[in-house]
């Protein structure tokens, strides 16, 4: 399971699964880097204790700050490699990319987002509070997200307003199928 993860995350980056490529990403992308250590940290089996200090470790050296019980779908993308905040109960779907600068949190111990499959936020978003974004929705740059957003949306803004649903989700790439 938890290869069909990371090599659902390699997918993402490079568009393949060889040993090359994750050769490849994994000593040069510092996204791809730490999702191989959030994938082992995050799983239910003993090697999570084994991997955990050095999950710790990448979250402080790129300043991505996703907790490991975080449930995150096939196919995370971080671009740029950080940094990031999410939310401990945030849930996000499967092919989900997060661009730097992005928080996703929530007030009062209250529940984080759940963020459908195919969406892309963009830098410097901040997404707050138990709201839904749908499948295959675009978030623009610097948008501040209150308010659910439906399904093959862009949304805009400060606050994010949804501006059309022609074409959304298309900066979604390499898309991760075999789930």
């Amino acid at each position: 399971m938890i290869i069909k993860y990371i090599l659902s995350d390699l997918y993402r980056y490079s568009g393949n699964t060889t040993l090359k490529s994750f050769i490849k990403n994994y000593l040069f992308n510092r996204g791809f880097n730490f999702s191989v250590w959030f994938r082992f940290a995050s799983s239910k089996t003993v090697l999570a204790k084994l991997t955990y200090p050095v999950f710790y470790y990448k979250k402080k050296k790129y300043g991505i700050d996703i907790h490991r019980e975080t449930k995150i779908g096939y196919g995370l993308y971080i671009g740029h490699g950080g940094p990031l905040v999410i939310n401990p109960t945030t849930i996000i779907g499967n092919n989900v990319n997060l661009s730097q600068f992005t928080t996703i949190g929530a007030n009062g111990g209250t529940q984080a987002a759940e963020i459908g499959d195919n969406v892309y936020i963009g830098p410097n978003v901040c997404i707050i509070n138990h709201i839904k974004i749908g499948h295959n929705v675009t978030i623009g740059a610097g948008s501040v997200v209150t308010k659910d957003i439906p399904i093959n949306a862009t949304a805009v803004g400060n606050y994010a307003k949804v501006i059309h649903y022609n074409n959304a989700g298309h900066s979604v790439n390499r898309r991760w199928m075999d789930l």
